[in-house]
């Protein structure tokens, strides 16, 4: 959304779509309760405005009265769920009534990398901390651990031929897991130097796969940080060897944070730089496969520069190469940066983009874009949301990793491609 707009909510009747709408009519308190957010937002956000006096109790809710995610939470809604918002009229034909997000499952560290297995009917995802992938399956809500350890996997989706490709931050490499079991490593070295820590890919109908390599995974958390001397771990206080597998910890960043093509032949060649697209995430075509977006996230471990800046790039896709680089959004809703990480493309071009908006509580979820970089929709989460993917046998059904959770509403569109 451009600076010069801004998204109230109006009253809705029972039977319409929740409406959001241009003007300034509203006050800041009344707007804030019409988007939903409780009055301990409004109280936060009025402790933030004055010098405090003491601790203010963060907001539990981005809608009032609270309510529960959870499947066994009480009904939401009589028609449309409160937190699907339509900021535009085109957004409200992809709205499905009747459906309301639910969480689906909580107890991850940090989940990331859903997809959806269409053959296996199952949700896929990493939860990267914890080491682990985990699977939920769509026909009683069953969920185990799939794969433990997955080399801190990131993002994951499944190629044309039903294979998984996980991007692993430990291993700093993009593996595929093929049919009869065994596993491929892609791609690991990028000219005879070491990949920093693939975080997300997507393939192509030609039987490539585009990737994002930023520094996230050079970290305790997350993987394991540089040897030391390297960016992640300048001063070499740290020990990136304790509690990891013999091999692991020798390697120092070496590479810029760019965006890479694996050719069917095995050949990779890098097609977004980094003064490009600094500290790249997720990625996705659009349906007709001529445009790749990439998301654009924050600064991450043993970055020399700026880093990146919370926004979404575009790119024309003309055979193996990119080209008419220009910046999509930036990811700004009501002056709030909603951070953007996973991204997803319905049938109709829409982008759906996960949106972290740290404590700016009813900004986190999904920010929804249409092809001419346009906000049209909205989704509120109660957690930070890393990753989307469409699945279910329609790939009707949108899944939404928070930080903790599995989120998941209908909708009625599609997404515009497997995994």
């Amino acid at each position: 959304m451009r600076d010069d707009q801004s998204e109230h909510a109006l009253p809705e009747s029972e039977g319409e779509l929740p409406r959001l709408a241009t003007g300034d009519s509203l006050s800041r308190r009344k707007a804030m309760r019409a988007l939903g957010i409780g009055a301990g937002a409004v109280a936060l956000t009025a402790g933030l405005a004055r010098a405090q006096d003491g601790p203010v109790a963060p907001p539990s809710t981005v809608t009032s009265p609270p309510r529960d995610f959870g499947p066994n939470g009480a009904p939401t809604t009589y028609f449309t769920d409160p937190d699907v918002l339509v900021v535009d009229d085109s957004f409200g034909g992809r709205v499905q009534v009747n459906s309301a997000i639910q969480r689906l499952w909580t107890g991850a560290l940090w989940a990331e990398g859903p997809a959806w297995n269409a053959q296996g009917r199952y949700l896929l995802w990493s939860d990267i901390p914890n080491n682990r992938q985990l699977r939920w399956l769509e026909d009683d809500g069953h969920v185990s651990v799939f794969r433990m350890p997955s080399n801190n996997s990131n993002g994951n989706t499944f190629d044309f031929q039903g294979r998984q490709i996980s991007c692993e931050h430990l291993m700093r490499r993009v593996v595929r897991y093929e049919l009869d079991g065994s596993v491929t490593v892609l791609a690991d070295m990028f000219e005879g130097k070491r990949l920093n820590s693939p975080n997300d890919a997507v393939p192509h109908p030609d039987g490539s796969i585009w990737f994002t390599d930023p520094p996230y995974g050079g970290q305790l958390y997350e993987g394991a940080p540089d040897a030391p001397g390297g960016p992640s771990n300048a001063a070499g206080r740290i020990n990136p060897k304790l509690g990891q597998p013999p091999g692991i910890g020798e390697w120092k960043r070496e590479l810029p944070t760019q965006c890479y093509r694996l050719d069917p032949s095995g050949k990779l060649e890098m097609v977004v730089t980094e003064d490009q697209v600094p500290d790249p995430n997720g990625l996705c075509f659009s349906p007709d496969y001529k445009r790749l977006y990439v998301a654009s996230t924050g600064k991450g471990p043993g970055d020399q520069g700026e880093g990146g800046k919370g926004n979404i790039f575009a790119f024309d896709v003309e055979g193996t190469k990119l080209t008419n680089h220009r910046l999509f959004t930036d990811c700004v809703v009501d002056g709030v940066k909603c951070g953007p990480d996973g991204l997803r493309c319905d049938v109709d071009g829409n982008l759906w983009a996960s949106s972290n908006a740290g404590r700016a509580v009813g900004y986190s979820g999904v920010t929804v874009w249409n092809p001419d970089g346009k906000l049209i929709g909205r989704i509120r989460l109660p957690e930070i949301c890393g990753n989307v993917c469409f699945g279910g046998p329609k790939r009707n059904r949108l899944f939404m990793a928070g930080s903790q959770s599995i989120y998941a509403v209908f909708t009625s569109t599609q997404g515009a491609a497997p995994g």
